[in-house]
């Protein structure tokens, strides 16, 4: 008979998020933690910083460590990203495979997986999207991971189908990921869920509407760097200036756009996203910058906090 009395242990620890880009990572910490701290968008590479989100309960503290999509690099950003990833498999407890079951599974899935061979963390598989398609394409999309994974000699420990953009499912995520968790102490305050500095978080966020914005015209060419962050408590009033950096003057006419609407419509859909997570009012000033083929020089890429670069 089990003594009612006898306190149950805290668990906690880190669990790392890894597949090709675009698997669904970012909108499913975004649904765990409950409010935006990840940006989303369908252009890869969306993903460029490693950080941590952190979902609190009485019970436990887990550490969800978002990263860069595992890709075929093309250039030393696409490295740096890949770099970084790869990074975030070690010294975690569990490793989360996500899978999009949207896209059929291939050769980009089964790198990733065989990336995932010498962990020594619990392995879940979770496969996202699965609003999109039906229950016999789900079960498809599991039987060729755990194939692979089996051919690996490296099987998953768990098994878990959601929507995160629905919120299908994402408590059973959590309630498994919770059994994986070994007893540990709260690594973290329970009021951050994420640990980007707040500079971080706003050229994210205003990363993330250009992103949406100009499509397949320019996002790769894309940095933004926060050069001025001014908090006024009297007045709450938080001012901003970010710069955001292309590679050739084309692209900087892009982004402006004629008469400059375009920078302005773009700051205008980021400011409401920083006035909600900031709480406050926001001004925001948006420049332009040019700086030739910067994702080919490493040291710049590291100064925009890309990769491994904080």
């Amino acid at each position: 008979m089990t003594d009612d009395s006898t306190p149950v242990p805290f668990r906690s620890g880190f669990l790392t998020l890894t597949g090709r880009p675009n698997a669904g990572k970012s909108t499913l910490i975004n649904a765990l933690v409950g409010h935006k701290v990840a940006i989303v968008s369908d252009t890869p590479q969306t993903t460029r910083h490693r950080f941590r989100a952190i979902v609190n309960d009485d019970a436990y503290q887990l550490i969800l460590v978002d990263t860069p999509g595992v890709h075929k690099p093309h250039d030393v950003l696409g490295e740096e990203l890949n770099r970084s990833a790869a990074k975030a498999l070690e010294s975690v407890d569990i490793v989360a495979f996500v899978l999009d079951a949207s896209a059929p599974f291939g050769t980009g899935d089964e790198w990733v997986l065989d990336a995932l061979v010498s962990t020594t963390a619990q392995r879940m598989l979770v496969v996202t999207k699965t609003d999109l398609v039906d229950e016999a394409c789900i079960e498809g999309q599991i039987e060729a991971a755990c194939r692979h994974a089996q051919r690996n000699a490296a099987p998953f420990d768990a098994i878990v189908a959601l929507s995160a953009l629905r919120g299908e499912n994402v408590a059973a995520f959590l309630q498994v990921a919770q059994t994986m968790l070994p007893e540990g102490p709260r690594w973290f305050s329970p009021d951050m869920t994420s640990d980007q500095p707040l500079e971080v978080l706003i050229a994210e966020f205003i990363r993330e509407k250009l992103l949406l914005g100009t499509h397949e015209e320019v996002p790769h060419a894309i940095g933004v760097v926060v050069e001025e962050l001014e908090q006024d408590r009297r007045r709450k009033l938080v001012s901003v200036r970010a710069l955001i950096y292309v590679e050739h003057e084309s692209q900087k006419g892009i982004i402006i756009g004629k008469g400059g609407q375009r920078i302005k419509r773009f700051g205008t859909e980021a400011r409401l996203d920083l006035e909600n997570l900031l709480g406050s009012r926001v001004f925001l000033d948006l420049r332009v910058k040019v700086r030739k083929n910067w994702r080919r020089d490493v040291n710049q890429i590291r100064r925009f906090g890309y990769g491994e670069g904080l």
